[in-house]
């Protein structure tokens, strides 16, 4: 297990400077490989031995806070996260900065857009940012290729990985297209929940907004239409969902 000194930029990408930048190295992990393999071992058993191996050696656990990036739109991929523990957004942007949520990494999951950016040497065309407090081990991208060929079980993780993640651009398109943003808000909410158990969102309504391409006012709106019907409760920069979730309201 690598451990490297933090950097100035930001993010898994960087022209320049290939390693990880601005991020927690976790130092008690680094200092003890054998801690590293068995954690890898508990979140993949599926794996081959070689490739647990192989991952807890040119891997770096990494910490990352809350609202840290990741990933950023239209830079070359050096590294990419699995994610161990905590979740992950992956999202687009556009000119104006309005974000569109395509899904989340839970613990086990890798970004497969990142992924295909790297198989094709392209800028990344998502943003990756941590929801919650998270732990991940970054890969270097130059493995990928070595690994398909040489570890099946690494290849099998990739293929139902670009599956799950291509269902779920499939869900979000049907959501945009047929629902209305009063039913995406809640798909929001009860998908947020399944994804990462929380009940709870931490943020403003602009925070929601930016994450539904959506503007502050037709979604603080529907959010008090919400609370009224008891399906959520709102107190200042955090937004109480657990009755929507338990449909208790």
């Amino acid at each position: 297990m690598r451990a490297q000194a933090p950097s100035e930029g930001g993010g898994l990408l960087n022209e320049v400077e290939p390693d990880i930048a601005n991020l927690h190295i976790l130092p008690t992990f680094a200092k003890k490989w054998p801690m590293v393999e068995e954690l890898v071992k508990k979140r993949f058993p599926f794996f081959e031995a070689g490739l647990r191996s192989a991952i807890s050696e040119t891997g770096t656990l990494r910490e990352f806070e809350a609202q840290e990036e990741l990933i950023r739109e239209d830079q070359f991929i050096k590294s990419f996260p699995i994610v161990l523990e905590g979740l992950i957004k992956i999202c687009r942007t556009d000119e104006a900065g309005n974000e569109l949520l395509l899904y989340y990494l839970r613990p086990g999951e890798v970004c497969t857009v990142a992924l295909i950016c790297c198989m094709d040497r392209t800028r990344s065309r998502v943003k990756a940012i941590a929801e919650e407090k998270t732990t991940a081990i970054v890969i270097p991208v130059e493995l990928l290729d070595s690994w398909m060929s040489e570890y099946q079980t690494w290849k099998e993780y990739v293929m139902h990985s670009m599956q799950l993640r291509f269902d779920e651009l499939l869900k979000a398109l049907d959501s945009i297209a047929f629902l209305k943003m009063d039913e995406r808000l809640e798909k929001f909410f009860t998908n947020r929940y399944r994804s990462s158990g929380s009940k709870v969102f931490e943020g403003s309504h602009q925070d929601v907004a930016l994450a539904m391409n959506s503007s502050r006012e037709v979604i603080s709106r529907l959010l008090k239409q919400m609370e009224r019907k008891g399906m959520i409760s709102l107190s200042r920069g955090r937004i109480d969902y657990s009755p929507l979730c338990d449909k208790s309201y």
